[in-house]
């Protein structure tokens, strides 16, 4: 049975009443991340995505894997929240449309977040994740590393060393309104965002970064050398403020020769997918993504097979 679909201008409009206030600095976090748990926890899981408990380089992690797949395709997947909020109970759905929509399991790691763990720990936490997740065979041609907002920043900045350290990298790179700039200097300031508020995304990149310069390359994959990276699918919504992050990065990996497929979504908010399973729009942008990182991933390799005895191969002309 269709489970009833929300308009999305009524979703629209109870993100912006429901989840905007309480993203703002004057709430506690440990509101904030109460809250977030309480306002996703309706979103439905697709009925045929299965959900067990697992770990990822020494963090727990959720692992979600569609019925029917192969069992190739795997994604490990870094949730949204500014660093700070986000857990896989408020990615949960949205990581299991994911797998359902490219056929893949799903890895949701429970990276530490700031301020307890500042800047580097999340990225720590991504690196030694994806590591694991090879080591374990998990082939790196079948796989991908998938991040929205803050997750984004935590996906290229991730691929980034791990490019740097000479590790085997993932097939592709999936980016869902990645947060890239955290000075805010690419926010236009005429973007009414139903959902995020500069007060809060500065004092998101305030409590990572824990008093650095979060304006420092360390901080700033945009401006890195992003040549050899892994191919790139990216989507972001036509309503908010980190459109231009998104824009931005097509335009650096292009220019270092890096594929990019570049999705705007016209009418949809920040990490509209999200809403997967309630918004129609919602679910359509997951299942495009899906479906467009599947395409990147590489069929399994088969075994050679040696001719049936008494049969020669036919010589080559």
């Amino acid at each position: 049975m269709k489970r009833p679909q929300l308009p999305a201008r009524v979703m629209r409009a109870g993100v912006r009443a429901l989840v905007r206030p309480v993203l703002h600095p004057r709430f506690p976090l440990t509101l904030q991340r109460r809250w977030l748990e309480l306002v996703t926890a309706p979103t439905p899981l697709p009925a045929d995505v299965d959900v067990r408990p697992g770990d990822l380089g020494g963090r727990p992690a959720e692992v979600l894997t569609a019925r029917g797949s192969d069992g190739t395709r795997t994604l490990l997947y870094l949730h949204g929240g500014g660093f700070t909020v986000g857990s896989p109970a408020t990615h949960r759905a949205l990581a299991g449309n994911l797998a359902a929509a490219g056929g893949a399991t799903v890895h949701l790691l429970d990276y530490r977040l700031a301020p307890e763990h500042p800047f580097p720990a999340a990225v720590d936490d991504a690196v030694a994740a994806w590591r694991q997740l090879v080591e374990r065979g998990a082939d790196p041609a079948r796989a991908a590393i998938v991040g929205d907002s803050a997750g984004g920043w935590l996906a290229l900045t991730a691929a980034l060393r791990l490019r740097d350290t000479g590790d085997r990298l993932p097939a592709v790179l999936g980016l869902i309104s990645p947060w890239l700039d955290l000075t805010g200097a690419s926010w236009p300031a005429e973007v009414a965002d139903p959902m995020l508020q500069p007060a809060w995304l500065h004092a998101c990149a305030g409590a990572f970064g824990a008093g650095a310069d979060v304006g420092g390359p360390a901080f700033a994959p945009l401006r890195a050398d992003l040549a050899g990276l892994p191919p790139m699918v990216v989507q972001v919504g036509s309503e908010e403020i980190l459109l231009p992050d998104a824009v931005a990065l097509a335009r650096a990996a292009r220019a270092a020769g890096v594929p990019v497929d570049l999705r705007r979504l016209d009418g949809l908010w920040h990490v509209a997918h999200a809403s997967a399973g309630l918004v129609a729009e919602s679910t359509a942008a997951v299942g495009a993504f899906g479906s467009a990182l599947a395409a990147r991933l590489s069929p399994p390799s088969r075994p050679a097979t040696s001719p049936a005895p008494g049969r020669r191969r036919a010589s080559a002309r």
